[in-house]
């Protein structure tokens, strides 16, 4: 079997933890953040699992993660 090329823009945005979940950042913190309510920033700026339902994609981009 030939190896697996990882996908460089999936590299840069997931991580593996230790237990071999994936985490993610959040969206909508970039920009208008004007009309975001202080509670909302501080929730948007933590790191979150990459849900069930798209593991296995997010997995097959970042093989030797």
């Amino acid at each position: 079997m030939p190896k697996l090329k990882t996908h460089t823009g999936a590299a840069k945005r997931f991580s593996k933890t230790g237990t071999g979940k994936i985490k993610r950042g959040q969206t909508k913190t970039r920009h208008i953040l004007t009309s975001k309510g202080p509670k909302t920033k501080r929730k948007l700026g933590k790191t979150v699992l990459v849900s069930d339902g798209d593991y296995k994609k997010v997995a097959r981009m970042i093989p030797y993660a």
